[in-house]
């Protein structure tokens, strides 16, 4: 396949058809594989993001490119134990921790908008303080890497382990997209990963503070999310 120095010189419409062709032919792939691929075609132009729900895609990643850049948005409304896996995984893990900010605290924004705009317009919140930080923390790279899997929610269902990222113009990688719950917990055991101190409380998806709750029996993973809202993504991968 395609090389790091190849992939530089890419258009986004060769980058594009790069993407659809990577992800049928490695559909099949396990998540190492998909993940050498990327950062063999990319190199350093590729990264990792992390919610800090767990590290598994951080760990892949580490595997396969010592050193890679993982991308953590800090919205200013994290719950302190997202924080500390944050920390814990730049100490402890052979990866890069870069972390982004909106450019408003969380008072300036306030300020601006009124209190509490999480709960009046959750949209317009994620969209200030993760979409678009987000957007300007990728400028450097052409290829982004992501926990998303199939089994979440319906809205993940078709989700390709490479794909095409058209509001980014960039390369969508999704190395677990076909793994499950329990190849996540697998895993973790085995490689001793970190992971989230709520996921042992009662949360099976963890966001915001504000916005995240426990998920009842029964419930998908994305329920505690803006829940009682019709909202079930923040904007980083509609």
């Amino acid at each position: 396949m395609t090389d790091t120095l190849q992939a530089d010189k890419l258009s986004a419409d060769e980058l594009r058809e790069l993407a659809e062709r990577a992800g049928r032919e490695l559909e099949n792939a396990s998540a190492l594989e998909i993940l050498q691929w990327a950062t063999r075609t990319f190199g350093k132009r590729f990264c990792v993001t992390s919610s800090m729900e767990d590290a598994v895609v951080a760990h892949l990643a580490s595997r396969a490119l010592p050193g890679v850049d993982v991308v953590f948005l800090d919205t200013g409304y994290h719950f302190p134990e997202t924080i500390g896996t944050r920390d814990a995984v730049e100490a402890v893990m052979d990866v890069n921790v870069i972390t982004l900010t909106p450019w408003q605290t969380v008072a300036e924004q306030d300020a601006e908008y009124g209190p509490k705009l999480h709960d009046r317009d959750p949209d317009l919140c994620c969209k200030l303080r993760k979409v678009k930080p987000l957007e300007e923390g990728l400028t450097a790279y052409a290829a982004w890497a992501t926990g998303l899997r199939r089994d979440e929610s319906a809205t993940r269902a078709n989700t390709p382990v490479v794909g095409w990222d058209e509001k980014r113009q960039k390369v969508k990688v999704s190395p677990i997209a076909r793994w499950t719950q329990d190849d996540v917990d697998a895993y973790v055991a085995e490689h001793g990963v970190l992971t989230n101190p709520l996921l042992m409380d009662g949360y099976a998806s963890v966001g915001c503070a504000p916005c995240t709750r426990r998920v009842l029996e029964g419930e998908d993973a994305r329920a505690g999310r803006w829940a009682g809202r019709g909202k079930t993504e923040c904007g980083l991968h509609d």
